[in-house]
C-alpha cells in the first residue's frame, strides 16, 4: 500500500446500503477530513425498496451526496437483466450481476475517475476478504478492521445515530441488505424465508432458474431446483449466513 493519505488524496468508499458500509463511510470522513472523500453507490432493481430510504438517511448522516455507478451495460440495475442475457444466475464462483453490476462497473469508474484509495465496508469478522481483495486493489483501506469494529458495532452505531436500519433486516428478518432472493445463498433455510416474506419473488425466481436450467438450492448436499424445495425443509440458521452483496461476490457454498 501507499503511505496514508496526505493532504488532498482522493478516497473512494463504496455504499452497499448496509450499516458496515455506512459507518465505514462516516468513519473515513472523519478520519480523513484533509482529502477528498467520494461516495459511490450501484443502484440494484431488485434490492427492498426502503434501501433507498436508507442512502438518504446515511448521505444526510454523513454531510455529502452518495453518487450513483450504474452499469454501462445494464443501465438499469437490473439483476434479472444479466440473467437473461448471460443464461446463468449463479454458482459455486458466485453470480453474475454482482460482476456486471458492482464489479464491471466499479473498474469503468475507476478508469473515468481519479482515485488514491479505495474503502469497503469489511468489517472486523472480514479480514480475510480484505486480504484477499487487497491483491487487486493494494490501496484499500481496511477503516472498520483498524477500528476493530463488527457488525454488531455497526448496526448500534447507525441505531445510536437515530437512523433506521434498513426493513430487510429489522422487518423481514434477511440477514444483510442485499436483493431479495440472492441467487449468491443456497441454503433451504433462506429460500424458504423468501418463500414466505416474498413469496412473488421466490416464484419469479423458481420460474426462472428452472427455465434457465439453475439449481440454486443445496439439500442434503444435493442441487435441486426451488420449485422442488420442500417448503418445510430448513438448512443452517439465517444468522450464520455469509453471502455479502459488495464488489466481491463470495458464494455461499
Amino acid at each position: 500500500m501507499k503511505n496514508q493519505p496526505k493532504q488532498g488524496d482522493t478516497i473512494a468508499v463504496w455504499f452497499f446500503c448496509g450499516a458496515a458500509s455506512a459507518v465505514a463511510l462516516k468513519k473515513t470522513i472523519e478520519k480523513y477530513p484533509f482529502c477528498n472523500v467520494i461516495a459511490l453507490n450501484n443502484y440494484i432493481k431488485e434490492e427492498d425498496p426502503d434501501n433507498r430510504r436508507f442512502l438518504k438517511d446515511v448521505a444526510e448522516w454523513v454531510g455529502i451526496d452518495i453518487q450513483n455507478v450504474a452499469s454501462k451495460r445494464y443501465p438499469s440495475g437490473s439483476c434479472v437483466d444479466v440473467w437473461e442475457n448471460r443464461s446463468y444466475m449463479g454458482g459455486v464462483g458466485g453470480a453474475p450481476c454482482t460482476s456486471e453490476l458492482k464489479f464491471m462497473a466499479r473498474l469503468d469508474w475507476e478508469k473515468e475517475n481519479h482515485t488514491d484509495f479505495t474503502v469497503m465496508g469489511f468489517t472486523l469478522e472480514e479480514t480475510h476478504r480484505h486480504e484477499k481483495l487487497k491483491i487487486n486493489i493494494p490501496e484499500l483501506l481496511p477503516v472498520l478492521i483498524d477500528e476493530g469494529k463488527s457488525k454488531k458495532d455497526c448496526f448500534n452505531i447507525i441505531m445510536n445515530a437515530g437512523i433506521k436500519l434498513p426493513r430487510i433486516y429489522t422487518e423481514k428478518g434477511y440477514p444483510n441488505a442485499n436483493c431479495i432472493g440472492c441467487v449468491k445463498a443456497s441454503s433451504p433455510t433462506y429460500w424458504n424465508h423468501v418463500r414466505r416474506q416474498d413469496p412473488e419473488v421466490f416464484k419469479s425466481r423458481a420460474d426462472m432458474s428452472a427455465r434457465i436450467g439453475a439449481k440454486l438450492v443445496r439439500v442434503k448436499g444435493e442441487r435441486i431446483f426451488l420449485k422442488d424445495l420442500d417448503p418445510d425443509a430448513v438448512g443452517r440458521p439465517m444468522k450464520d449466513m455469509d453471502f455479502e452483496c459488495g464488489i466481491t461476490c463470495p458464494s455461499e457454498d
